[in-house]
This record gives C-alpha cells, sequence and structure tokens, in this order.
C-alpha cells in the first residue's frame, strides 16, 4: 500500500510563528532550503520525512500535531454547512473544502462563522417583530456554541488547567484522599463546607463564605462539585487567564466557558492525567474497574478518557457523546476523524441510541462511515436520579469509541469478529450529508444528491438518490 502524503502548511506555520523564527532561520534548523520550505508552506510539497525528525529533534514536536488537529473538524463542519438548504445548489467538491481547511484555515472558520450568524437569525424567525424592534440584535454565534467550539477546537485538552489539577492532586495524597484535600481547601481560605437536604447539587454564599452541597447527591457528584468549587474560588486567576487568550464574543460566553473549565479541572483532579492513563492502559479501558478506584461515575470516566490528548503522553483517540432521549446531543467531543452534526440528532443506526432500551448494559458495535473509516463503539444509559422519590430522573445515554485500529487496547472489543464487512453497521453524521444511497433509516434526502421520484413504485424511502 502506497504512504498518503503528508501536506501540512498551515500547521508548519504555526509551528514556525509558536517558536518565533523567520522562514530562513527556520528553514536552517530543518536543514532545507528556504525555496523548500516556503513550497511546503504552501501545500506545493509534502513535508518529508528529514523535516519531520527535524521537528521532533529540534522543537521537541509530537509528529501527531502534523497529522491531527483543526482540519478533519474543519471539512467535517464545512460540509454540514453546505448542506444547507441555502447553499446546497453549490456543488462544492471535497477536494476543495479539504484544501480550505487546510490552506485557509482562519478563511474557513469564518465562513462557519456567517454561517453560524445565519442559522441563528434564521430560528429567530418565529419571534421576528421582537428582533427588529431591538436595537443591539448581535450577528453572534449563542454563547452555547462559541463555547462548545472553543472546547472542540482544543481537542478538549486545555493545558494548563490538567497540569493545575495534576498537582492538587499530586499534594492531596498527603492528605488521604481527594475529598479531604478539598474540603482541607477551601477550610484554608475560610469557607466553611456542609450538607443540606436541597435539590441543587451545590450552592456557595460569598458573604458568609458557606458551600453547601446537597445530601441527595452521589459521592462522587458530591466530590466532583468540591473540586469544582475550589477551582472557582483557589484557581481563578488561572481560569482567567485561559479565558483572556479565548477572546470571546461575549460576556454570557466567558461566564459559561468558566464553568467548563472549573468543570475540566475538577475531572482532571478526580482522575488525574499521569495516574488515570496508567490506569486506564492497564485495565484496558474498564469503565467499570476505572469508576471504582478513582471513585467516578461512569459518565465522568468516559468523558475523561476522551481528553487524554497532552501532546507526547496521549491516551487512545476517543470520541465521547451524550444524547437525551430525544436524540439531541448535548455533549460532544471527538479526537477521532468522526465528527459529529452541530445541528439535529445523531445517526439513528448508532447504538447510542439504542441505550435505552437495555438499561444498566454496555452495549458494543462496530460501525463504518461512508468515507470507509472503522469504528468500535461503546454505548450504555446513564440515568440520573433526583434523589428522592417523585423527583424527575434525567435520561441519557453515553457512547465511547475509537477508531478500529485501536479496538486491541479495549476490554470490550475482545471477541468480537472484526474479519467480514457485515459485521460493521453503516452509520452516517446526520443525514443531511449522509452519503449513503439506500438507508432505511433516512430522515430526510441527502442535500448533496439528486433525487429521483418513482410514480409507480415505492421502495423503503419514496425516492432514489443518485
Amino acid at each position: 500500500m502506497a504512504t498518503q502524503k503528508l501536506f501540512a502548511g498551515a500547521k508548519l506555520r504555526e509551528i514556525r510563528n509558536r517558536v518565533s523564527l523567520t522562514q530562513k532561520d527556520f528553514a536552517g534548523k530543518l536543514g532545507v532550503s528556504l525555496p523548500y520550505l516556503n513550497q511546503m508552506e504552501n501545500n506545493n510539497r509534502p513535508v518529508s520525512t528529514t523535516v519531520v525528525l527535524a521537528l521532533a529533534q529540534e522543537f521537541g514536536i509530537d509528529v501527531t500535531e502534523l497529522t491531527t488537529g483543526d482540519s478533519e473538524r474543519l471539512v467535517s463542519d464545512i460540509r454540514e454547512a453546505l448542506a444547507d438548504p441555502i447553499l446546497s445548489e453549490d456543488d462544492v467538491p471535497l477536494a476543495d473544502i479539504r484544501l480550505s481547511a487546510s490552506n485557509a484555515p482562519t478563511l474557513a472558520r469564518a465562513f462557519l462563522k456567517l454561517h453560524r450568524a445565519y442559522r441563528q437569525t434564521h430560528e429567530r424567525l418565529a419571534s421576528l417583530d421582537e428582533a427588529l424592534g431591538r436595537q443591539d440584535v448581535k450577528m453572534q454565534a449563542s454563547p452555547w456554541d462559541e463555547v462548545r467550539d472553543f472546547f472542540h477546537y482544543c481537542d478538549n485538552y486545555i493545558d494548563a488547567v490538567d497540569h493545575a489539577a495534576e498537582s492538587f492532586a499530586e499534594q492531596a495524597k498527603s492528605k488521604g484522599s481527594i475529598q479531604t484535600a478539598a474540603i482541607n481547601a477551601l477550610e484554608h481560605i475560610g469557607v466553611r463546607v456542609t450538607l443540606e437536604s436541597m435539590n441543587a447539587l451545590r450552592r456557595y454564599d460569598p458573604e458568609s463564605k458557606t458551600l453547601s452541597l446537597s445530601n441527595l447527591a452521589t459521592p462522587e457528584t458530591r466530590n466532583f462539585q468540591l473540586l469544582l468549587q475550589v477551582a472557582l474560588l483557589q484557581r481563578n486567576s488561572l481560569l482567567e487567564a485561559t479565558l483572556d487568550l479565548a477572546r470571546f464574543q461575549s460576556e454570557a460566553s466567558r461566564q459559561i466557558a468558566k464553568i467548563g473549565l472549573a468543570n475540566y479541572f475538577a475531572g482532571a483532579a478526580a482522575m488525574p492525567y499521569g495516574d488515570f492513563l496508567a490506569a486506564a492502559q492497564s485495565t484496558r479501558h474498564d469503565l467499570e474497574v476505572l469508576s471504582r478506584q478513582f471513585g467516578a461515575s461512569i459518565e465522568q470516566v468516559a468523558h475523561r478518557l476522551s481528553t487524554l490528548q497532552r501532546p507526547h503522553h496521549k491516551g487512545v483517540p476517543f470520541f465521547f457523546v451524550r444524547v437525551d432521549q430525544a436524540g439531541t446531543i448535548t455533549k460532544r467531543h471527538s479526537a477521532t476523524r468522526l465528527q459529529f452534526a452541530r445541528f439535529g440528532g445523531a445517526c439513528p443506526l448508532w447504538n447510542v441510541h439504542r441505550a435505552f432500551e437495555t438499561p444498566g448494559r454496555f452495549l458494543r458495535q462496530l460501525a463504518e462511515t461512508p468515507d470507509g473509516v472503522r469504528y468500535f463503539s461503546l454505548a450504555r444509559d446513564v440515568s440520573k436520579s433526583g434523589g428522592h422519590y417523585g423527583a424527575p430522573v434525567r435520561r441519557y445515554a453515553i457512547a465511547l469509541g475509537c477508531e478500529l485500529k485501536h479496538a486491541d487496547q479495549i476490554v470490550y472489543a475482545d471477541n468480537m469478529d472484526v474479519s467480514t464487512a457485515a459485521s460493521f453497521e453503516p452509520i452516517g453524521i446526520s443525514c443531511r450529508i449522509c452519503e449513503r444511497p439506500d438507508c432505511h433509516q433516512r430522515s430526510v434526502p441527502p442535500l448533496e444528491r439528486k433525487l429521483t421520484i418513482h410514480e409507480n413504485e415505492r421502495g423503503v424511502v419514496p425516492y432514489d438518490v443518485s
């Protein structure tokens, strides 16, 4: 099989700017001529093996930085945006989309931002009178979307926060438990921790410096909320500095992102990177064993596994998603080539939807996306009790998965037949951009394909896809 050529011009420029070198000096460090470097940065030549080795030796660059990152995410997001009815008549070749994502990522993100603004305005049509009467309406992404994209394009890994949480966990070992360490850290700054019977998981009163936790919540949830409060009070300067770098468009986005970073700190402190990665590898990613070992919920463990993308010390690149009973994606992240739909729900053929039918059980699935990439997917329901009789139960399902080449590191993938094509279920991203012509669960036609309607014949769906 021929080796695929590596074109990574945008990434080379990013690395050169990061180390503050001119093209001439950078070329000298890499042992290539200035014209050759210029051609690589403009994707007129592939990155050579010699350059890859020089990047590792001279600058300590992880080679995976050149092959992963924003490009595949941008390609997936642009394809979905182009499938919008207002753009669907423009048949943009996939090669052009890939070229834009790799050569002009800033322009690609600007296009996506413009499309998000259009979508937001379109969705406001139901309240058009109110919107037109306001003078402060701005064409910008919703705060939730902006924060989601921030974590999405950071690979769901925030290095400074992750290291700070790991340092806190290391210091906590002398205290006996992470819970004791969190309580001591809060008491050190004059915060009193109490347990109360209340529906809210956590309530902090700045005036009395009292943190109240719900005695209806599970122990792992209370520990998580303790650590979250530590982040907000003791690591506030770190969180604010990270938010300054992100440059959010609105104060609402910044506030939501701050809670997201505090949540990140809590998860990373409860499951510190080095210890957790070693345990994940030794148990072959057994979620139940990891849950007991680190005092975390199954969902917290699965989410944490999807963040193990520290340079030079990466874990298995997982995708992680949580859906509600309506199929709406409420959490999503992918360190793999599989990217989730930005609008609407997930593919109905995915096993995450069947998890609601089998509470308490792990469901395994071998799947193949239209681009021919094969995945292993694990799904389970994660119902959350309200803590007392009559309280509403929140029902979700989560899925954790990876490309098939990593499946031998996953205990759940043992004894699955990967030798035949029939073992792999055909899944897609969303019906609007899925290229499969004969899907029996298709909800809407693919917007990039022409349809043929047969008046005298009806198949699974009432049309044929070209």
